[in-house]
């Protein structure tokens, strides 16, 4: 069944559940000639419905509102069927009177808001689809309501909102591609934006040296941004984030003289930040390299204390306890790692080896196979990325290509 289907059909239960709107007789008296017809022109439309016959189900619809033009059930149905049908300007007066008699209709004012959007009724359809899409519960609707509310919001250049619906958008389809370009392509555009404004409003100040640090490193060009770092530091050395940022330069860069300032930025970015959980992990894979496990076990100590929901951190911790031959105390950071983070192929990799050294040779099998997967689409997005000429985040685990 297609999308636009499900969705049809999910709208269309709306009237199951809606109290009749033409009067009802008492118990004991017999139904009124008008309601017996309108009984009988429902069910024939349902009927049609079923069977895939909308242009006959709009006739019955037509037949219940020359009976009872104020029935809610038959004016709203019209209105959904002739929405998917195509015929949004008949379907609007509809939608809106259905609307107009019960407010609360939020599936209904949503697809009103896509018809006027369709029938040139920009104002309106903004108004009514962002009434009804946060009141929305079901995850298609909801998903086709915030499409067409950004497709709004970003022809008026409101990048805010629409970043802001995006992000929304985000959590409840995380693999709707559609979606997902549609964010990209608003935080893009945002980010430009953003990069615009500054160079015009500052074009010569640190915080500008910093974006455009942030830019080249993205791009793979390592010395510019080393150079824009640095720059930026003369400006103001206390900028937040500053130090942490270059020292994340220096670590990516090939030269000596640079990879021998590393550790001391990361240090500086400390001095600036005390709660600066990423410099501590940095400090702590710098030990780690160096076999100097204490060390390396009191930085990601650190590093978790103070913040425990740092996948990163959790994974360093359990890599040094794996290290010191502690399986147990890593398996919870491994764990706690795995789980704030699933999608990182060291996790699983170092998780195979604690649940190998304790005999748990099923686990062990399970996590290496994880490790694999993920790690050939990590291949995979490596080619991506060179093909944009863009630089992927560092690995922080080097053994074994984790």
């Amino acid at each position: 069944m297609s999308f636009r289907a499900v969705l049809y059909a999910g709208v269309c239960l709306w009237v199951a559940i809606t109290p009749p709107a033409y009067p009802q007789s008492p118990a004991s008296a017999k139904p009124l000639p008008n309601n017996q017809q309108i009984e009988s022109h429902a069910r024939q439309a349902q009927e049609f419905l079923r069977k895939g016959q909308p242009d006959l189900a709009v006739r019955e619809y037509d037949a219940i509102l020359k009976l009872d033009p104020n029935n809610l059930d038959a004016r709203g149905n019209l209105g959904v069927t002739l929405f998917f049908q195509g015929d949004y300007a008949k379907a609007v007066p509809h939608l809106r009177e259905a609307v107009k008699q019960r407010p609360n209709l939020w599936k209904i004012q949503a697809l009103l808001g896509m018809s006027e959007k369709r029938t040139g009724e920009t104002a309106s359809a903004l108004a009514d689809l962002e009434k009804s899409f946060p009141q929305l519960q079901e995850d298609k609707l909801r998903v086709e309501t915030g499409m067409e509310l950004l497709e709004i919001y970003y022809g008026t250049g409101n990048l805010d909102k629409a970043a802001n619906v995006a992000g929304t958008l985000r959590q409840i389809a995380p693999e709707n591609t559609e979606v997902l370009y549609t964010a990209y392509r608003i935080y893009s555009d945002l980010a430009g934006d953003s990069m615009l404004s500054m160079a015009m409003l500052a074009p010569k100040s640190a915080r500008m040296h910093q974006m455009m640090g942030q830019e080249l490193s993205r791009h793979g060009d390592i010395a510019g941004s080393i150079a824009h770092y640095r720059e930026a530091v003369k400006l103001d050395p206390k900028l937040p984030g500053l130090r942490f940022e270059l020292a994340e330069a220096l670590n990516l860069s090939e030269s000596p003289a640079d990879q021998e300032q590393v550790e001391k930025e990361y240090r500086a970015a400390l001095v600036d930040n005390p709660f600066d959980e990423k410099s501590e992990c940095r400090l702590g894979d710098i030990a780690l390299k160096a076999s100097n496990l204490e060390q390396a076990k009191e930085h990601f100590q650190r590093a978790v204390k103070i913040q425990p929901n740092d996948a990163e951190a959790n994974l360093g911790l359990g890599r040094v306890l794996t290290q010191m031959h502690q399986p147990a105390e890593a398996e919870t950071y491994l764990k706690r790692s795995a789980q704030l983070e699933p999608f990182t192929a060291a996790t699983h990799y170092r998780l195979s080896l604690v649940y190998r050294a304790s005999g748990r040779t099923a686990e062990a099998q399970k996590e290496l196979a994880e490790f694999q997967r993920l790690k050939d689409l990590k291949e995979r997005l490596k080619q991506v990325y060179e093909e944009m000429r863009m630089l992927p985040l560092k690995e922080r685990d080097t053994d074994a290509g984790k």
